[in-house]
């Protein structure tokens, strides 16, 4: 499988650590994450932003693992965060969790399911 980040003349470069495209050739296997929520697989549920976030990403690792993927092989992330404020910790954490691995993202302020929940994240993975 190859990769390669796809950024167009003329449009605005991405800032903050992702890809504008993503593309994904030669993959075997594709891996479609539903939305990861903050909770333990025990319901216990973090009470600040940074660490529901950090929950999430493990949740997310842990069904990349179930499938025999890594974080290495995120194609599209998409994120989505109970309100605006949340923005700069998130795209911290983000960046601690993955590194120099830089998915195309898309960041969403929404009205999530449960109001404890202050993320939740979906992937795309590829190998």
């Amino acid at each position: 499988m190859k990769t390669r980040i796809v950024s167009a003349e003329g449009a605005p470069r991405s800032v903050g650590g992702y890809a504008q495209g993503f593309e994904v050739t030669g993959a075997q296997r594709i891996l479609f994450v539903s939305g990861q929520i903050p909770e333990t697989a025990d319901g216990r549920l973090p009470e600040s932003f940074r660490e529901q976030c950090l929950q999430v990403w493990a949740n997310i690792e842990a069904q990349l693992k179930a499938a025999e993927m890594s974080l290495a092989d995120l194609a599209k992330v998409t994120i989505f965060l109970s309100d605006r404020r949340y923005a700069v910790e998130n795209r911290e954490v983000r960046k601690l969790v993955l590194g120099d691995v830089t998915p195309a993202l898309t960041v969403i302020i929404a009205d999530i399911f449960d109001e404890r929940w202050l993320l939740e994240i979906e992937a795309i993975a590829a190998a």
